[in-house]
């Protein structure tokens, strides 16, 4: 980089010591290293040590002779601050410069040549004066903390986001060997899952640490760049060499693909195809309009919902849409374009718990492994959150949802229906500020959704939360035959026979002519006598082998 040295009006000591200078005197650091601020820097960063810097420079030894020149060479000086390839105040010195600034330092021996000196210019415990402009520097990054995979910064990225393991990055790159020759490259650009990784282990490690845009180049060690995928590496004789191991990599980051792993398992992936508006996303009760098409692999389309001219309409959470889908639109922002993938494993795991009429797997999915939604939420409302709700539209709320949660029991959708049920709990939970009235309506409908959600928690096969459900209900009311009824068949289930005969009989005694409780209390006996039977048989093996 061809830069113009200072004019030699005086020396650096002079320039150094001069008393109208506009900038002061810099104590850098605690061991006596000075600093005076000639041209400021262009920016507010500074490099940290491990980074390639450039700089200008020219030096004297204190009431002594004139050192090396950068500008006498013709040639900008490189090195890597802080490893030891230059004296411990250049280190320091250049550390706390930023990029265009020029500076003189004065370093005293202890940062210098100390005792020893650097014969033939600089004596024994000399004081050395330079003058260092920093033009510019390169990150350098032990990206692993073993020396594995270096990464050099050639270009900034833009803003501060980097890729994570789920996201589909688009990248530019030239990988080479130790001998120079290159073995891949990809100048329109290659598409890949992080996590999945391409080309070498180096590849996935290296793009989560990049920002849009940014080109780094990989100096790579031990396994980094040994090749995966090595199918797509060819020499030019057309011949396959496996023992190829890349050391060095040029990346850069053109794009990527937000991908969100919705359930955690990788059963519902969300790729971002346009970021949305704002921050906020629908929830539960959310009024969204949407427009999507469900596809097979093939690109089949076997649903649509929606057109620009008249969205799609539903409400989050009241089965009008397939489960998986709605679940992927709640991570959605406003004027969101997204591709979800659903796999056939996620639909075959909730099969049991009703996926609605409006799925489309029903027919279709049982021979393909996912199903492809390109979806636009086009607008949605967020529902009211109860606390902001008064007391009438808390009790109005509360009885919406019941009803919601008796038309999804109703259609066999058990799991949908007891969160209804859970939902309407919550609307009326804190009661504090309802009159007498509105707490015995409040009362009324806690027990009621209670208790059908315990029927839900039956039919789902969750007996300890059914009968936990139950005994809330009976707290309120000892006298409840249904939630006797209900914790009775809970407990049948778990074998708490005892339990479950207290129950039983208490309900007989309240309405002994109940024909459901007396079926269950004749369940009860058979499951008893059962019991006992095993019980005797395990008894007489264990006596007999005693005798």
């Amino acid at each position: 980089m061809a830069v113009s040295p200072p004019l030699p009006s005086q020396s650096l000591e002079a320039e150094f010591e001069a008393q109208n200078s506009e900038s002061p005197l810099l104590q850098i650091g605690n061991d006596g290293l000075t600093k005076r601020v000639i041209r400021k820097g262009l920016t507010w960063q500074t490099p940290f040590f491990g980074d390639e810097v450039e700089v200008n420079f020219r030096g004297q030894v204190e009431n002594g002779a004139s050192l090396e020149s950068s500008y006498d060479k013709g040639s900008t000086f490189r090195f890597k601050l802080g490893q030891c390839e230059v004296i411990k105040g250049w280190d320091e010195g250049v550390g706390s410069m930023k990029k265009g600034e020029r500076a003189i330092f004065k370093m005293p021996p202890n940062l210098a040549y100390g005792e020893v000196g650097s014969p033939p210019l600089v004596p024994p415990n000399a004081t050395l004066i330079f003058e260092i402009e920093l033009l510019s520097w390169n990150t350098i990054k032990d990206l692993n903390g073993d020396g594995g995979i270096i990464k050099k910064i050639l270009k900034e990225g833009d803003g501060w986001a980097t890729p994570k393991d789920a996201d589909e990055v688009l990248v530019k790159y030239e990988a080479m060997l130790e001998s120079g020759m290159l073995v891949s490259n990809s100048d329109q650009g290659v598409e890949f899952n992080v996590s999945e990784g391409y080309l070498c282990p180096a590849m996935s490690v290296a793009v989560k640490t990049m920002r849009k845009g940014e080109v780094a180049e990989l100096a790579l060690k031990f396994s980094y760049g040994i090749l995966q995928n090595s199918d797509r590496i060819k020499e030019p004789d057309g011949f396959l060499r496996p023992d190829f191991k890349i050391t060095t990599i040029k990346l850069e980051l053109v794009s990527w693909k937000i991908v969100t792993d919705v359930t955690g398992n990788k059963k519902i992936l969300k790729k971002i195809k346009k970021s949305g508006e704002g921050f906020d996303r629908p929830n539960e009760g959310s009024h969204v309009k949407v427009i999507y098409s469900c596809k097979q692999k093939d690109g089949t389309i076997i649903q649509k919902k929606g057109s620009e001219e008249e969205p799609f309409e539903f409400t989050i959470q009241e089965g009008q849409v397939p489960e998986g889908l709605e679940r992927a639109i709640m991570t959605m922002k406003k004027a969101e374009q997204a591709l979800v993938t659903i796999s056939a494993d996620y639909f075959s795991d909730n099969n049991s718990q009703g996926e609605g009429e409006d799925t489309p797997n029903n027919n279709n999915n049982s021979n393909n492994k996912a199903l492809y939604y390109e979806v636009e939420l086009v607008d949605f409302v967020k529902e009211k959150p109860f606390w902001k709700m008064d007391n009438q539209e808390k009790l109005e709320a509360c009885e919406k949802k019941k009803h919601d949660g008796n038309l999804m029991f109703k259609a066999e959708n058990f799991k949908r229906a007891s969160m209804e049920y859970e939902k309407a709990v919550k609307c009326i939970e804190f009661d504090h500020s309802f009159s007498e009235d509105e707490k015995s309506h409040a009362n009324t409908l806690r027990l009621s959704c209670n208790l059908n959600n315990a029927a839900c928690k039956l039919k789902l096969g969750d007996y300890t939360e059914a009968s936990r459900l139950c005994t809330k209900v009976l707290e309120k009311d000892p006298l409840n035959v249904k939630a006797l009824y209900r914790r009775c068949q809970a407990y049948l289930k778990t074998s708490d026979l005892e339990k479950a005969e207290v129950d039983i009989k208490r309900a007989l005694i309240i309405d002994p002519n109940n024909r459901d409780i007396k079926v269950e209390y004749k369940e009860l006996k058979l499951k008893q006598k059962e019991y006992n039977k095993y019980e005797s048989n395990i008894f007489g093996t264990m006596f007999s082998r005693m005798s």
